[in-house]
């Protein structure tokens, strides 16, 4: 069955925003039956509404003036970069994983891409790289191993549903 570009690029969009899904669910369900805490997207908010005024890194950020609309800036650009991530796993597995995925793709690709939260997020919000200037270092790190991996699994979850259900 030959897709069109349209539905590959939807797929791709809604495979990004399954992991996402599936990685919230992960990060609730932590925090509810350990006390783990969950990202603070309105953190995120704050550190990305201040780079139009041109400060891109923020070395104390909760102490920065709270953004108008933080919370909803952070869940926002969660679930874009949810869907970057679903499209670039398409555009990196090609069209045919689509019908037949395979685990491997979609979670290798999301450790890859370890590389943004560690090089540019961490960094950027003050906790260092990979979260060197935090009071557990690898604690972090191991967090983010582990949600990336989780992310990775939902994608992987969410087009074998699609391939289902298209079947």
């Amino acid at each position: 069955m030959s897709m069109s570009t349209s539905e590959i690029l939807v797929r791709a969009a809604a495979i990004g925003v399954g992991g996402t899904l599936v990685l919230d669910l992960y990060a609730w369900l932590l925090q509810r039956a350990w006390g783990i805490p969950a990202t603070n997207w309105a953190m995120v908010g704050r550190w990305i509404g201040h780079m139009p005024g041109g400060r891109l890194v923020q070395p104390a950020l909760p102490k920065v003036r709270p953004v108008p609309g933080e919370r909803t800036i952070g869940w926002t650009v969660h679930y874009l970069i949810g869907i970057g991530y679903g499209l670039l796993l398409v555009a990196v597995a090609g069209a045919g994983w689509l019908q037949v995925p395979t685990p491997a793709a979609s979670v290798v690709l999301a450790l890859v891409l370890l590389v943004l939260p560690y090089f540019v997020m961490m960094p950027g919000m003050g906790m260092g790289i990979a979260a060197s200037r935090t009071p557990k270092p690898n604690v972090a790190r191991l967090k983010s191993v582990a949600g990336h991996t989780v992310f990775g699994l939902g994608m992987y979850l969410a087009a074998v549903l699609m391939a289902a259900v298209a079947r």
